[in-house]
């Protein structure tokens, strides 16, 4: 059995306090070291440092329960250019999908935070409750439970203890900050800390995100085909959400089906968080596959918006404008608009042939047409076709509006590869950036069930 999390003040800023010691002293003497090495020696040394300190990093971040697991994830999106190639990929990716492996807690700790949220025993306020939870995630457990009207609903309860636990790594995340700033020289660590503090702070609260799931199922309701379930407000709190229980088959059985559903649900999968993103101007941070679910009438099923950040207007405009340069060729456009949002610290050190070149090989599946069959080896191989452009990453610097869409991207390419789904994702993309008419069926529904509504869904 995994052991427990630590929780209290000492403990968790503890942790964290020796991981920034340790790897300072290892530094400093990988540094003295790299005095009488040769050029080749000391960029080998430091690179086999960066790659320690990352396997450290994962480690420690993943023994916590809490914001230091969720800060984790969200670094998933960052660029670590120090890091060996051959070890960076899978780094993100062990970043991305860091779970908390503690079990369950015992079902009276739990009744006794539902009691104290909303108050009167667990009887008083559901029918039925189960004891066990089906799934648990970095900050609580979900539980089944039937309501006093019949309806079956999952109960979504905080670990207790969790709110003074996250305050506490939010408080340390400023000791984390030299240790990143290693691994992404290149990036702004105060700007993304202040980030990072924003967003966690707001998914800790149940409340912030049961305003956002309200804010989804609306928008969503009635879809063809993508399903949000509806909030039972009267039953949550600040720590405890209640929503519609949806039955269906999870990622693993999804992932055994034949290749024509796979494909369809993995349209599904991207038009729903690009469309999110379009139409509602909001990033999801959280679109990995335990939140999906394969329902029976053939829609799919979305869960878990407590990770996400509304996009400016004009942010979301100029992303866009730089997708369109991308599209069309358009380097001079590339350059401007990467320099207007904040990507480029210094834009004389970069070419905008180069960066246009640099983005169409780093998202060729978004912008090479065709059809094209995203498979585990293709994502695997991302890295490989961006490392002609290491020097470049290392001098950019990664805006905060971006970095929940930038994540949401990235997820939802790795799980398009582990769902094995194909479809001319090039021209899937441009309804979104570029306004352009349905490419398939599925489009055109979509294309039809919005219609009007981007006005009112943005202000929803």
């Amino acid at each position: 059995m995994a052991a427990a999390p630590p929780t209290s003040r000492l403990a968790r800023t503890g942790r964290v306090s020796g991981l920034v010691a340790g790897q300072g002293l290892r530094w400093a003497g990988t540094r003295a070291a790299n005095l009488v090495r040769s050029p080749e020696a000391a960029e080998a040394a430091t690179g086999e440092r960066a790659a320690a300190l990352a396997r450290e990093l994962v480690e420690q971040l993943g023994r916590m329960r809490g914001a230091a697991m969720k800060i984790g994830q969200v670094l998933s999106t960052v660029d670590f250019t120090a890091i060996p190639e051959s070890e960076r990929e899978q780094f993100k990716q062990t970043l991305a999908t860091l779970r908390d492996d503690v079990p369950p807690l015992p079902f009276n700790k739990i009744e006794k935070l539902v009691r104290s949220e909303l108050g009167g025993p667990v009887r008083e306020h559901f029918a039925e409750f189960e004891h066990e939870a089906f799934a648990a995630a970095s900050i609580g457990q979900v539980h089944r439970a039937v309501t006093h009207d019949g309806e079956h609903v999952a109960v979504k309860v905080q670990y207790p203890g969790m709110a003074e636990a996250v305050e506490i790594d939010l408080r340390n995340l400023g000791l984390l900050l030299p240790l990143v700033k290693r691994l992404a020289p290149g990036l702004d660590v105060r700007a993304l800390a202040a980030e990072l503090r924003e967003r966690v702070a707001e998914e800790l609260d149940y409340e912030i995100e049961a305003q956002n799931h309200r804010t989804m199922a609306r928008a969503w309701r009635g879809h063809p085909f993508a399903h949000v379930p509806a909030v039972h407000t009267d039953l949550s709190s600040r720590r405890v959400l209640v929503t519609e229980l949806l039955q269906g088959r999870r990622f693993e059985e999804v992932k055994a089906l034949d290749a024509a559903t796979r494909d369809r649900f993995g349209e599904i999968v991207f038009r729903f968080f690009f469309g999110t993103l379009t139409h509602l101007g909001r990033a999801s941070g959280d679109p990995h596959p335990g939140n999906y679910l394969l329902l029976d009438d053939g829609r799919v099923g979305f869960l878990d918006f407590g990770l996400m950040r509304v996009v400016d207007p004009s942010y979301l405009a100029a992303e866009q404008g730089i997708a369109r340069a991308v599209a069309a060729g358009d380097a001079a456009a590339v350059h401007r608009g990467m320099t207007t949002l904040g990507y480029l610290p210094e834009p004389s050190q970069f070419e905008g042939e180069q960066l246009l070149t640099q983005l169409r090989v780093g998202a060729e599946w978004y912008f090479e047409p065709g059809e094209r069959r995203i498979t585990p080896s293709y994502v695997s191989g991302h890295m490989q076709r961006s490392a002609e452009f290491l020097d470049d990453l290392r001098r950019m610097t990664l805006p905060p509006q971006a970095l929940l869409i930038r994540r949401m991207e990235g997820l939802v390419f790795q799980t398009l590869g582990e769902v094995r789904a194909s479809a001319d994702w090039a021209a899937l993309g441009a309804e979104f950036y570029a306004d352009e008419p349905p490419a398939t069926a599925l489009g055109e529904q979509d294309a039809a069930f919005w219609g009007d509504r981007r006005p009112l869904a943005r202000a929803a």
